[in-house]
């Protein structure tokens, strides 16, 4: 028996789950009652906490069985960076259960050390400290796996039937990742994968006008990537676009960036400029993206070039 290990970044699954999740976040730093209200604010607007936890099991389970239906034996994990269940709990149950062997799989697309390489940071300090022998091996470089970019253009075809036949030549495709500080991905991946991504799924759908742009920045006077999806927005109402498809490929699931960000924030900014926006619907465990990650692990375990295999 193996372990299947999905290491995702976390969310609240309640109001009263905000506070330690944000503490964590910022690594002990308390939040000010004025943003601790604010972005309660945010969560109640998309029904009272993040859906990212309860997906991330779904698409574990999911995957499990999959890869179990081919003859493998694995047992699905769950492990998070700021909420629960916490990474270093979660591999502490691994162990408890007498599993030596784990695949560790961050659900993140693109590459660069802010974000598959900080779980594979942590996962292994949290190993070292445990003193414990294991194996873990983490799949990585997964952004042009064909079954991948089908999963994204099954949702973009689904996405474009929001729009009525005759106008659909004029919309635009913004496709979006998270924005990080330049000085965390120079040298990176992230950039370079993100667009090998797009390209990849362009090939597989009908020709439109299209866009990259980077959402959800943060706070401080560093230089993070760009453009930002504001200020194609604000091109694009210039250009007298009327219809925009966006399409959030950095992400795998629904959560705060994709339901608010997307769908209240930069949704209202489009209606205020005279045009409207829609969205492609999440990956989250869709069977085409489980398919396509079944077909990942399953590479990865055959020894596809690029994986790490690493024990303590």
């Amino acid at each position: 028996m193996k372990a299947i290990l999905l290491l995702a970044f976390g969310g609240p699954r309640s109001l009263d789950e905000v506070e330690p999740f944000l503490t964590r976040l910022f690594r002990g730093r308390k939040s000010s009652p004025e943003q601790l209200e604010r972005i309660k604010e945010r969560y109640r607007l998309i029904g009272g906490g993040s859906p990212l936890p309860e997906i991330t099991f779904k698409q574990a389970k999911a995957l499990e069985n999959r890869l179990n239906s081919k003859g493998y034996q694995f047992k699905s994990y769950v492990g998070m960076r700021y909420g629960n269940p916490l990474i270093e709990e979660t591999l502490k149950e691994i162990l408890q259960d007498g599993i030596q062997e784990v695949v560790a799989l961050p659900m993140a697309p693109f590459r660069s050390r802010a974000s598959t390489g900080a779980y594979i940071e942590e996962v292994n300090q949290i190993r070292k400290n445990m003193g414990e022998k294991i194996e873990i091996s983490f799949v990585e470089g997964w952004h042009l796996h064909p079954l991948f970019l089908g999963a994204i253009q099954e949702k973009i075809e689904e996405g474009l039937m929001q729009f009525t036949r005759e106008g659909r030549k004029e919309i635009h495709l913004i496709f979006s990742a998270h924005s990080l500080p330049k000085s965390l991905v120079e040298n990176e991946p992230y950039v370079r994968d993100m667009e090998e991504s797009v390209r990849g799924v362009l090939k597989k759908i009908e020709p439109l006008p299209w866009h990259i742009a980077f959402q959800s920045r943060g706070m401080g006077s560093e230089e993070w990537l760009g453009p930002e999806v504001e200020s194609i927005l604000i091109e694009l109402s210039r250009q007298k676009v009327r219809e925009i498809l966006m399409i959030p490929i950095g992400f795998v699931s629904d959560h705060i960036e994709v339901l608010y960000d997307i769908d209240i924030l930069y949704r209202g900014k489009s209606e205020s400029m005279g045009m409207i926006l829609k969205r492609t619907n999440s990956l989250n465990f869709s069977g085409r993206f489980i398919e396509a990650l079944s077909s990942i692990v399953e590479k990865h375990i055959r020894g596809s070039q690029g994986s790490r295999i690493q024990g303590v």
